[in-house]
């Protein structure tokens, strides 16, 4: 039993996880995604099947409209374009004004100078969460990925780091989860990852402790890749079927293939 006297510790996430995606399905939270044009219909339907409602418009004269009655927003970085830039600039400052959750997905900031510069500014608004991998990581913290060097970067900057690879590690400036979820088929799809991010949006939404939200966007991807993966052929089956299980998907479940340490 989760005691709200007390922070939730590593090995809660599971049952914290559950009662979050319950939380999704009561709420519908509407997560206003500022994302790439690869991953805006498959983010989407993500967000759909997890229980929340999406919106998408990056249009900058009704951005700030739309950020205003949103309950989470997630600025992914995979399509650098200036209409986007703008359209972040003004949906972060609505959601900062509101102190409502923003999330950060640096999508490729390790190849383009430019996009590390403008990531590197957004941090500065102190995004509850940061979704990335190790080599954005290493782009925007300008060291190695190691466990003081997460830490640090997550004091830093107020915020969570979700560093996803092969084992998904969520770390604030004291507590860490790694969580093992998922499956290798899971990286040949377009999107999937930027569709975690819209996941994690969602947590964050029903979820104030940001380092459990994160962890529990996270295992909630996990767990449905994996299932799905077990009946799909390869990533075009994949991409239809973690839809099903991921509308289907109940905390009895979720706790017990859940794979946390």
């Amino acid at each position: 039993m989760l005691s709200p006297d007390r922070p939730i510790t590593s090995k809660e996430i599971p049952m914290a996880a559950a009662a979050i995606l319950e939380r999704i399905r009561v709420r519908t939270p509407r997560i206003h995604c500022i994302t790439n044009a690869v991953a805006q219909n498959f983010s989407a339907n993500m967000l759909l099947a997890v229980g929340a409602i999406p919106s998408m418009t990056i249009a900058p004269e009704e951005v700030g409209q739309f950020a205003l009655s949103a309950d989470a927003l997630l600025v992914n970085l995979g399509t650098f374009d200036a209409e986007r830039r703008k359209a972040a600039d003004i949906a972060i400052d609505v959601m900062v004004k509101q102190n409502k959750p923003w999330l950060l997905d640096p999508v490729f900031v390790e190849r383009s100078p430019p996009r590390t510069a403008y990531a590197q500014l957004l941090l500065e608004k102190h995004p509850r969460a940061v979704r990335l991998n190790r080599a954005e990581f290493t782009a925007l913290a300008g060291t190695d990925v190691e466990g003081a060097t997460l830490s640090r970067f997550s004091a830093l900057h107020n915020t969570i780091v979700g560093l996803t690879g092969e084992a998904d590690i969520v770390m604030d400036y004291g507590r860490l989860v790694c969580i093992t979820n998922g499956d290798p088929l899971m990286v040949r799809v377009t999107a999937m990852g930027c569709a975690g991010s819209c996941i994690i949006g969602a947590c964050l939404a029903v979820e104030k402790d940001a380092w459990v939200a994160t962890a529990a966007g996270l295992l909630i991807l996990g767990v449905a890749g994996q299932l799905a993966a077990k009946q799909s052929q390869g990533p075009g089956s994949l991409a239809v079927n973690i839809l099903d299980v991921l509308h289907n998907l109940d905390g009895t479940a979720l706790i017990e293939h859940a794979r946390v340490v």
